[in-house]
């Protein structure tokens, strides 16, 4: 029941960014527009920004959920792009309403996660330090992030599968390269 309730407030909170900004948004709208009192919003969520992270890591783990491994990562990126182009109006909502470095916070756990994910499964064999392997996901992560963060700033306009193309292109074979340069 839980889960039902924080995606009913989810979609409130989602149609109410459809007409006016998240500033602008209290959590007596959300309730009032879902039809349940403040303090059940309290029970889930501890604010409206608390809502917002959750909404985002549940569409992100939902397109990221079967594509963790080196041969489905541009899949998994693609679906990440399609979802933040789906929800498009709540997003950038979102990120002109906060910091981009919130956005960021948001986003860089669950990339982190899947480029940690393709490095070990690329590593293979290899003898390769922990914090070593971590160093390189988050490299990756932070080209990820910060081209999709530019992608949402320039109001979703460049085509997400010719995005992702590109990058696997520029990519393809540098992991590998970098994890053995990291051989122990």
């Amino acid at each position: 029941m839980s889960q039902v309730t924080k995606r009913a407030l989810e979609q409130s909170l989602k149609n109410l960014l459809l007409k006016k900004p998240l500033t602008k948004i209290t959590v007596g709208d959300i309730a009032d527009d879902c039809g349940i009192n403040r303090m059940t919003f309290y029970y889930h969520f501890k604010d409206i920004y608390d809502l917002v992270e959750w909404s985002c890591l549940e569409d992100a783990k939902r397109a990221l959920d079967e594509n963790k491994t080196y041969e489905t990562w541009q899949q998994g990126l693609l679906q990440i792009f399609e979802a933040v182009q789906a929800n498009k109006p709540f997003i950038l909502n979102v990120y002109r309403c906060v910091h981009r470095e919130q956005v960021e916070k948001y986003l860089q756990p669950l990339v982190d996660r899947l480029l940690l994910d393709v490095v070990d499964e690329e590593a293979g064999e290899m003898t390769v330090r922990t914090e070593d392997r971590q160093f390189i996901a988050q490299i990756y992560s932070y080209i990820f992030i910060g081209l999709m963060l530019d992608w949402i700033k320039d109001d979703m306009r460049e085509d997400p599968q010719q995005l992702v193309d590109r990058l696997a292109k520029l990519i393809k074979g540098s992991m590998a390269e970098g994890l053995s340069r990291f051989k122990l």
